[in-house]
């Protein structure tokens, strides 16, 4: 439920409640005043004692607008009287404590009791007198001679008013008592929906700045704190990632800058012998200047394929090198790739060859010039660890439903089943033998990278002796 929804409802709720309880106070004070208490309360007494309280105050207003010289006429005192005559009612007037004329015989402690009930302006104004209970309205009087007074009005009333005085405060109450009870508990109610999930949304932000951002953010409460909630956890969860890449990042460049510090090395141990037999005059012919200047130029050239393979790594590694897919034949794709390796392949006397076994699709979405450069490098791994006289690179395709198979098979040195896959781990070599071969060592490893790129896997499979398989799986994509 939206916030906005619930709030409406919970206000409705807070404003119909007090008057639904005070309706059914009303309700059951009327039945238990009846059937208890032998009164009647309904809507005729109601009127009737609004009436007298109306008559009764505009008597009061007219002797308050009445010259002071007419209060102690007879005739004007004859008229009040006969003004509340409809409602039975008596009047007294009072001067200097001396009732001065009075329609019902009262002693002076009723006279007090009157005033004092009219002073408390309490609800229902009735008074007691000789046990008989009248509804009293009084006002301050000034006569013509500057002294002063009361003017008393009584109007005789039953045991109702006292029911109906009990009533109204019993229903204002009840009332106000529902109405803060209801508010209380509906903000009780409203706050716990909010005031939970924000509580543990502040706890979750506490171990965020701490550093520990493995406690999960459950999405409770209304829709916008479950979105609030949902948007905390999906930031979580990226700054989990975030940080475990960054770690994955820095640990990566420490091993690439370990592993192509140790590979720099030689090469540069070589160039600075090189270097200081020229110095020092061993190299004391053209012949052998020659020799040595070629075997420098040689191994800087080395330093330069390792620096840009290692470039091409990182970029590789941190997503930066977008590729540009094109749908292409893999048949004419390899046909053109072994047209390309194979004179320089026949120089190391190694033969290529490629094996159509595709018979449906034959059409992948690759990046041509990056899936060229994993074709080279497996290529070229292969004739550098080339142990056969007669060399031999079977290029072999095949399919299943999905996917188009290409494995590249040699017949050289080999390598072990264990080994198999590390050998696209950066800066690997699985034996001495190979650990002496020159490169930048990541040539596999680029490999890998790029055709994980394209979707695609790439895994390896040693046949001992025999050679190597490397296979890569690329999706196919329907013909035209």
């Amino acid at each position: 439920m939206e916030v906005k929804k619930r709030m409406i409802i919970f206000n409705t709720i807070t404003v119909i409640t007090p008057f639904i309880v005070a309706a059914l106070t009303a309700f059951i004070f009327v039945l238990v005043s009846s059937k208890v208490f032998n009164t009647n309360i309904n809507y005729d007494n109601f009127r009737k004692l609004a009436a007298t309280r109306y008559e009764l105050l505009n008597t009061i207003k007219d002797l308050s607008r009445s010259n002071p010289e007419h209060l102690e006429d007879v005739e004007f005192q004859k008229y009040l009287y006969g003004k509340l005559s409809n409602i039975d009612g008596e009047i007294l007037i009072v001067k200097n404590n001396t009732v001065i004329f009075g329609t019902k015989d009262i002693n002076k402690i009723d006279i007090e009791k009157s005033l004092d009930t009219v002073k408390d302006e309490t609800l229902k104004n009735v008074v007691k007198i000789n046990n008989d209970s009248y509804m009293v309205e009084a006002a301050s009087l000034t006569f013509k001679d500057e002294s002063t007074g009361n003017v008393i009005l009584l109007a005789p009333v039953g045991k109702e008013p006292n029911i109906f005085g009990r009533f109204i405060l019993v229903v204002l109450g009840i009332f106000f008592i529902s109405f803060i009870g209801t508010n209380l508990f509906m903000s009780y109610l409203f706050s716990k929906r909010i005031v939970s999930p924000i509580g543990q949304l502040k706890k979750a932000t506490a171990e965020i700045s701490k550093g520990d951002l493995n406690s999960q953010i459950m999405e409770i409460g209304d829709n916008e704190i479950k979105e609030l909630c949902a948007d905390f956890e999906k930031m979580r969860v990226q700054l989990k990632d975030s940080i475990r890449m960054k770690m994955k990042y820095d640990d990566n460049r420490k091993m690439l800058i370990s592993s192509i510090s140790h590979d720099l090395k030689t090469p540069i141990t070589s160039i600075k012998g090189y270097v200081e037999g020229i110095l020092d005059g061993v190299a004391n012919t053209p012949e052998k200047k020659d020799r040595y200047l070629k075997t420098i130029y040689s191994k800087a050239e080395q330093i330069d394929i390792m620096i840009d393979d290692l470039l091409l790594y990182s970029k590789l590694d941190l997503n930066q090198i977008p590729f540009n897919y094109e749908k292409t034949d893999i048949v004419e794709y390899f046909s053109y790739c072994i047209h390309e390796s194979g004179p320089e392949l026949e120089k190391s006397n190694i033969h290529i060859q490629l094996h159509n076994a595709l018979q449906n699709s034959k059409y992948v979405m690759i990046d041509r010039e990056r899936m060229r450069r994993v074709i080279v490098n497996i290529i070229d791994n292969s004739r550098k660890y080339m142990d056969k006289a007669e060399g031999q690179i079977d290029i072999l395709l095949r399919e299943t439903n999905l996917s188009i198979i290409v494995e590249i098979k040699d017949n050289g040195v080999g390598i072990h089943k264990d080994d198999a896959n590390k050998i696209f781990n950066r800066f690997y070599r699985a034996d001495l033998a190979r650990s002496g071969t020159t490169g930048s060592g990541l040539g596999l490893a680029i490999a890998k990278q790029i055709v994980e790129g394209h979707k695609g896997k790439i895994w390896a499979v040693g046949h001992g002796s025999e050679g190597t398989s490397i296979i890569l799986s690329l999706a196919k994509v329907k013909d035209l």
